[in-house]
């Protein structure tokens, strides 16, 4: 996968590092970047040498430090609407994505860099992390998806007061709440605890992971039956050759071959 302009790529072992590379801008998201998540993670899900992702941000000061202010600035109420749906839908393609997501936090995770941590399906910290949506400091609230998925992760009460205050919070209080899976001192640490884990996760069954995915999702989809997502997923489970795969290794105590179909 080639880089992009703003985005730094390298598929290894299976595992797809991406380094958002604006450093000067602390790692801010604009447009342009938004648009290359976009295009890698339509290709991520075809890829079948690509088994996870990493998102990390360049430099040891932020993973991502919110939206760029220079165009966000220039919003008005009709574009303002697309923006944010643009910004949603992009976030929808990491969280529902088959293919487990870590995000490697170093340093800030404010407005849209917190929303892109919160839609990846595990946040890794470095100690000097700091999260927050600092939004209600420009007179907006946050738009791709952070006062929906910030009340599920830590809770109504602890939501608005985040979201209300506009305060940051630090990576140990993070994981208190439940934001944050693991907190390392350094990056290097992080990114040695994140690759243990996609390795471990990248040992199972490929079909299951995503099915998995699905299913946790589901609990926060308005009307879905989560249940019934369940069942029909453990279905399409046992119809697959892994299934197969995974129950005759077990009897045979050996280690299953999965090949996620």
């Amino acid at each position: 996968m080639a880089d992009s302009n703003n985005i730094l790529s390298e598929e290894k072992g299976g595992i797809l590092y991406l380094t958002i590379n604006r450093e000067s801008k602390l790692n801010a998201l604009n447009f342009a970047t938004l648009e290359e998540i976009r295009n890698i993670f339509n290709e991520v899900s075809d890829n079948k040498k690509i088994k996870a992702v990493i998102f990390t941000g360049s430099g040891e000061k932020s993973f991502i430090a919110g939206a760029d202010i220079s165009e966000i600035s220039e919003l008005n109420e009709l574009n303002a609407r697309k923006f944010a749906e643009n910004g949603q839908e992009i976030f929808s393609m990491i969280e529902n994505c088959h293919k487990p997501v870590i995000a490697l936090v170093n340093g800030y995770a404010l407005g849209g860099g917190c929303e892109l941590a919160m839609a990846c399906h595990m946040r890794i910290a470095v100690a000097n992390a700091k999260f927050g949506q600092p939004e209600v400091n420009l007179g907006i609230i946050p738009g791709y998806g952070g006062t929906q998925r910030l009340t599920y992760l830590v809770g109504r009460g602890k939501a608005n007061e985040l979201m209300m205050t506009g305060d940051m919070i630090g990576a140990d209080e993070a994981k208190s709440l439940g934001l944050v899976n693991h907190v390392l001192p350094t990056k290097k640490e992080a990114m040695a605890k994140a690759e243990e884990i996609l390795k471990k996760i990248n040992s199972k069954a490929p079909l299951a992971i995503g099915m998995v995915v699905d299913c946790v999702n589901a609990v926060f989809i308005p009307d879905e039956n989560g249940y019934q997502t369940e069942a029909n997923s453990f279905a399409r489970c046992v119809k697959s050759g892994d299934y197969k795969e995974g129950t005759s290794a077990f009897l045979e105590k050996r280690k299953p071959v999965f090949k996620g179909e």
